[in-house]
Protein backbone atom coordinates (compact mmCIF):
# COMPACT_ATOMS: atom_id res chain seq x y z
CA UNK A 1 0.00 0.00 0.00
CA UNK A 2 1.35 3.15 -1.00
CA UNK A 3 0.84 6.43 1.35
CA UNK A 4 1.42 9.58 0.84
CA UNK A 5 2.81 11.93 3.60
CA UNK A 6 4.11 14.16 4.93
CA UNK A 7 7.00 15.09 7.49
CA UNK A 8 6.79 18.09 9.72
CA UNK A 9 9.24 19.09 12.56
CA UNK A 10 8.48 21.48 15.59
CA UNK A 11 11.42 22.58 17.65
CA UNK A 12 13.27 19.41 15.59
CA UNK A 13 10.45 17.21 16.85
CA UNK A 14 9.35 15.49 13.58
CA UNK A 15 6.35 13.50 12.76
CA UNK A 16 5.28 11.48 10.03
CA UNK A 17 1.92 13.33 9.23
CA UNK A 18 -0.93 11.17 7.23
CA UNK A 19 -3.65 13.31 6.03
CA UNK A 20 -6.69 11.10 6.81
CA UNK A 21 -9.23 12.75 5.06
CA UNK A 22 -8.07 11.43 1.99
CA UNK A 23 -6.20 8.24 3.46
CA UNK A 24 -7.93 5.13 5.25
CA UNK A 25 -5.27 3.03 7.22
CA UNK A 26 -7.07 -0.05 8.89
CA UNK A 27 -7.21 1.05 12.74
CA UNK A 28 -5.73 -2.65 14.04
CA UNK A 29 -2.58 -2.22 12.23
CA UNK A 30 -1.68 1.76 12.94
CA UNK A 31 0.64 1.21 15.92
CA UNK A 32 2.45 -1.35 13.77
CA UNK A 33 2.40 1.35 10.77
CA UNK A 34 3.98 3.41 12.93
CA UNK A 35 6.74 1.90 14.68
CA UNK A 36 7.68 1.03 10.57
CA UNK A 37 7.43 4.62 9.47
CA UNK A 38 9.26 5.62 12.12
CA UNK A 39 12.51 4.00 11.84
CA UNK A 40 15.16 5.51 10.84
CA UNK A 41 16.75 2.28 8.99
CA UNK A 42 14.31 0.90 7.62
CA UNK A 43 11.03 3.66 7.37
CA UNK A 44 10.99 7.46 6.80
CA UNK A 45 12.90 8.29 10.41
CA UNK A 46 10.68 10.27 13.02
CA UNK A 47 9.52 10.13 16.22
CA UNK A 48 6.23 9.12 15.69
CA UNK A 49 3.20 8.87 13.41
CA UNK A 50 0.21 11.66 13.01
CA UNK A 51 -3.06 11.20 11.73
CA UNK A 52 -4.96 14.36 10.82
CA UNK A 53 -9.07 13.20 10.61
CA UNK A 54 -12.33 14.40 10.26
CA UNK A 55 -13.88 14.96 14.09
CA UNK A 56 -16.94 15.42 15.46
CA UNK A 57 -16.03 18.16 17.94
CA UNK A 58 -13.77 20.44 16.20
CA UNK A 59 -12.34 21.72 13.02
CA UNK A 60 -9.98 18.46 12.44
CA UNK A 61 -8.90 15.64 14.81
CA UNK A 62 -5.42 14.66 15.26
CA UNK A 63 -4.24 11.24 16.72
CA UNK A 64 -0.61 10.32 17.39
CA UNK A 65 1.41 7.02 17.04
CA UNK A 66 4.51 7.43 19.31
CA UNK A 67 8.08 5.59 17.56
CA UNK A 68 7.12 2.48 19.70
CA UNK A 69 3.77 2.27 18.67
CA UNK A 70 2.01 3.37 21.53
CA UNK A 71 -1.01 5.73 21.48
CA UNK A 72 -0.31 9.32 22.60
CA UNK A 73 -2.97 11.61 24.48
CA UNK A 74 -1.48 15.20 22.95
CA UNK A 75 1.62 16.52 21.66
CA UNK A 76 1.96 20.29 21.71
CA UNK A 77 4.98 20.36 18.83
CA UNK A 78 2.51 17.74 16.54
CA UNK A 79 -0.65 20.24 17.23
CA UNK A 80 1.61 23.25 15.69
CA UNK A 81 2.57 21.40 12.88
CA UNK A 82 -1.23 19.88 12.41
CA UNK A 83 -2.39 23.67 12.78
CA UNK A 84 0.14 24.37 10.06
CA UNK A 85 -1.11 21.63 7.85
CA UNK A 86 -4.48 22.20 8.28
CA UNK A 87 -4.57 25.78 7.35
CA UNK A 88 -1.89 25.81 3.95
CA UNK A 89 -4.05 22.22 2.78
CA UNK A 90 -7.67 24.37 3.47
CA UNK A 91 -8.79 21.83 5.91
CA UNK A 92 -10.01 24.89 7.75
CA UNK A 93 -11.33 28.19 6.47
CA UNK A 94 -10.47 30.82 9.26
CA UNK A 95 -7.04 31.69 11.38
CA UNK A 96 -8.37 30.15 14.47
CA UNK A 97 -9.64 26.85 14.75
CA UNK A 98 -9.76 23.56 16.96
CA UNK A 99 -8.20 20.53 16.56
CA UNK A 100 -9.32 17.52 18.63
CA UNK A 101 -6.84 15.10 20.18
CA UNK A 102 -7.29 12.27 22.74
CA UNK A 103 -6.71 14.95 25.32
CA UNK A 104 -9.02 17.89 24.96
CA UNK A 105 -9.68 20.07 22.12
CA UNK A 106 -7.29 22.63 21.51
CA UNK A 107 -7.76 25.95 19.95
CA UNK A 108 -5.06 27.04 17.18
CA UNK A 109 -4.37 30.25 15.89
CA UNK A 110 -2.15 30.84 12.97
CA UNK A 111 0.14 33.80 11.65
CA UNK A 112 0.46 33.72 8.24
CA UNK A 113 2.96 35.36 5.65
CA UNK A 114 2.40 34.73 2.09
CA UNK A 115 0.03 32.52 2.54
CA UNK A 116 2.51 30.05 4.38
CA UNK A 117 1.76 29.71 8.26
CA UNK A 118 5.14 30.64 9.99
CA UNK A 119 3.96 30.72 13.92
CA UNK A 120 1.49 29.21 15.85
CA UNK A 121 -0.48 29.65 19.66
CA UNK A 122 -1.62 26.23 20.51
CA UNK A 123 -4.23 27.32 23.80
CA UNK A 124 -2.85 23.56 25.73
CA UNK A 125 -5.96 24.51 28.52
CA UNK A 126 -5.40 23.95 31.90
CA UNK A 127 -2.83 21.99 33.46
CA UNK A 128 -4.17 19.09 35.95
CA UNK A 129 -1.76 18.95 38.94
CA UNK A 130 -4.28 16.26 41.82
CA UNK A 131 -2.04 13.60 41.99
CA UNK A 132 -4.56 10.90 40.31
CA UNK A 133 -5.14 13.34 37.13
CA UNK A 134 -1.76 13.12 36.44
CA UNK A 135 -1.90 9.92 37.44
CA UNK A 136 0.44 9.14 40.03
CA UNK A 137 0.48 6.83 42.85
CA UNK A 138 0.05 7.58 46.25
CA UNK A 139 -2.22 9.86 48.76
CA UNK A 140 -4.04 12.53 46.78
CA UNK A 141 -3.43 15.95 46.83
CA UNK A 142 -3.57 19.54 45.30
CA UNK A 143 -0.05 19.26 44.28
CA UNK A 144 3.10 17.40 43.98
CA UNK A 145 5.53 20.07 43.90
CA UNK A 146 9.43 19.71 44.67
CA UNK A 147 8.33 15.81 46.25
CA UNK A 148 11.48 13.56 47.01
CA UNK A 149 11.98 11.00 44.00
CA UNK A 150 14.24 8.41 44.75
CA UNK A 151 15.07 6.33 41.40
CA UNK A 152 18.11 4.30 40.74
CA UNK A 153 19.78 5.21 44.12
CA UNK A 154 19.63 8.71 42.85
CA UNK A 155 17.71 11.68 45.17
CA UNK A 156 15.90 13.74 43.16
CA UNK A 157 12.63 16.19 43.57
CA UNK A 158 9.68 15.97 41.68
CA UNK A 159 7.41 18.73 40.38
CA UNK A 160 4.65 16.72 38.39
CA UNK A 161 2.37 17.86 36.04
CA UNK A 162 -0.06 16.79 33.14
CA UNK A 163 -1.08 18.78 29.95
CA UNK A 164 -3.27 16.18 29.00
CA UNK A 165 -0.11 13.49 29.20
CA UNK A 166 1.77 13.30 32.50
CA UNK A 167 4.85 14.47 32.94
CA UNK A 168 7.84 14.09 35.67
CA UNK A 169 9.85 17.79 35.93
CA UNK A 170 13.05 17.83 37.50
CA UNK A 171 15.17 21.30 38.41
CA UNK A 172 19.07 21.42 38.00
CA UNK A 173 21.94 24.19 38.36
CA UNK A 174 22.84 23.30 34.94
CA UNK A 175 21.50 21.14 32.15
CA UNK A 176 24.43 19.53 30.60
CA UNK A 177 25.03 18.07 33.91
CA UNK A 178 21.44 16.50 33.75
CA UNK A 179 21.03 12.59 33.57
CA UNK A 180 18.38 12.68 31.02
CA UNK A 181 19.26 9.52 29.10
CA UNK A 182 20.97 7.48 31.91
CA UNK A 183 17.58 8.47 34.67
CA UNK A 184 15.14 8.94 31.76
CA UNK A 185 14.12 5.31 30.53
CA UNK A 186 13.70 4.63 34.30
CA UNK A 187 11.75 7.68 35.03
CA UNK A 188 9.34 6.77 32.19
CA UNK A 189 8.44 3.23 33.10
CA UNK A 190 8.58 3.81 37.48
CA UNK A 191 5.90 2.17 38.90
CA UNK A 192 4.58 5.04 40.46
CA UNK A 193 3.30 6.45 37.06
CA UNK A 194 0.81 3.79 35.76
CA UNK A 195 0.84 5.08 32.54
CA UNK A 196 4.20 5.72 32.10
CA UNK A 197 5.50 9.84 32.16
CA UNK A 198 7.75 12.17 30.21
CA UNK A 199 10.77 13.02 31.90
CA UNK A 200 11.84 16.72 31.85
CA UNK A 201 15.09 18.13 33.10
CA UNK A 202 14.91 21.86 33.71
CA UNK A 203 17.38 25.06 34.12
CA UNK A 204 15.70 28.33 35.17
CA UNK A 205 18.17 31.39 34.45
CA UNK A 206 17.55 34.84 34.15
CA UNK A 207 14.81 36.35 32.61
CA UNK A 208 11.81 34.01 32.94
CA UNK A 209 14.23 31.31 31.02
CA UNK A 210 14.42 27.99 30.80
CA UNK A 211 16.51 25.44 29.20
CA UNK A 212 15.04 22.08 29.32
CA UNK A 213 15.84 17.99 27.80
CA UNK A 214 12.92 15.64 27.43
CA UNK A 215 13.05 11.95 27.47
CA UNK A 216 9.52 11.79 26.28
CA UNK A 217 7.46 8.71 26.92
CA UNK A 218 7.38 6.45 24.28
CA UNK A 219 9.62 7.74 21.95
CA UNK A 220 12.80 8.46 24.30
CA UNK A 221 15.45 11.37 24.02
CA UNK A 222 13.77 13.82 21.42
CA UNK A 223 15.19 17.62 20.54
CA UNK A 224 11.61 18.76 22.03
CA UNK A 225 8.68 18.20 23.42
CA UNK A 226 6.06 21.26 23.26
CA UNK A 227 3.71 19.59 26.26
CA UNK A 228 6.96 19.48 28.71
CA UNK A 229 7.99 22.92 28.01
CA UNK A 230 4.32 23.79 28.83
CA UNK A 231 4.71 21.52 31.99
CA UNK A 232 8.31 22.99 33.16
CA UNK A 233 7.10 25.88 32.97
CA UNK A 234 4.03 25.64 35.29
CA UNK A 235 6.36 23.60 37.70
CA UNK A 236 8.78 26.62 37.70
CA UNK A 237 6.05 29.04 38.58
CA UNK A 238 4.48 26.67 41.08
CA UNK A 239 7.92 26.47 42.77
CA UNK A 240 8.70 30.31 42.63
CA UNK A 241 11.08 30.33 39.73
CA UNK A 242 9.21 32.57 37.15
CA UNK A 243 7.11 35.42 37.19
CA UNK A 244 3.93 34.18 36.34
CA UNK A 245 2.43 37.45 35.00
CA UNK A 246 5.33 37.22 32.29
CA UNK A 247 5.74 34.89 29.02
CA UNK A 248 8.69 32.30 29.25
CA UNK A 249 11.21 31.20 27.08
CA UNK A 250 11.89 27.45 26.57
CA UNK A 251 15.55 26.59 25.08
CA UNK A 252 15.37 22.88 23.65
CA UNK A 253 17.79 21.37 21.42
CA UNK A 254 15.84 21.75 18.57
CA UNK A 255 14.96 25.97 19.36
CA UNK A 256 12.58 27.76 20.93
CA UNK A 257 8.98 28.46 22.55
CA UNK A 258 7.20 30.56 24.41
CA UNK A 259 5.00 30.04 26.89
CA UNK A 260 1.90 31.97 28.65
CA UNK A 261 0.67 31.13 31.84
CA UNK A 262 -0.62 32.22 35.05
CA UNK A 263 -2.52 30.07 37.79
CA UNK A 264 -6.10 31.13 36.97
CA UNK A 265 -5.61 30.56 33.56
CA UNK A 266 -5.08 28.27 29.95
CA UNK A 267 -1.53 27.91 29.16
CA UNK A 268 -0.80 29.31 25.52
CA UNK A 269 2.43 27.71 23.54
CA UNK A 270 3.57 29.91 20.74
CA UNK A 271 6.33 28.51 17.83
CA UNK A 272 7.02 27.81 14.84
CA UNK A 273 6.18 24.39 12.51
CA UNK A 274 8.55 23.58 8.94
CA UNK A 275 7.65 21.21 6.69
CA UNK A 276 10.84 18.65 5.88
CA UNK A 277 9.76 16.50 3.39
CA UNK A 278 6.61 15.04 1.22
CA UNK A 279 6.57 11.75 -0.81
CA UNK A 280 4.58 8.56 -1.03
CA UNK A 281 5.24 5.54 2.06
CA UNK A 282 5.55 2.17 0.20
CA UNK A 283 3.85 0.13 3.29
CA UNK A 284 5.19 -3.35 3.43
CA UNK A 285 2.77 -5.86 3.05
Amino acid sequence: MDIPFVKMHGTGNSYIFVNAFRVTLAAPRLPAIAKEISNVHTGIGSDGLILIQPSENADVGMRIFNRDGTEGKTCGNGLRCTAKYAYENGLVSGKTFSIETKANVAEASVTVENDKVNMVTINMGKPFLRRPEIPMMGEDSPHVINETFIVADEKLKLTAVSMGNPHAVFFVDNIEDAPIKSLGPAIEKDRRFPEGVNVGFAEVSANNTINLKVWERGSGFTAACGSGACAAVVAASLNGYTDEKKPAAVHLQGGNLTITWDEKADVLMTGGAEIIAKGVYSLPS
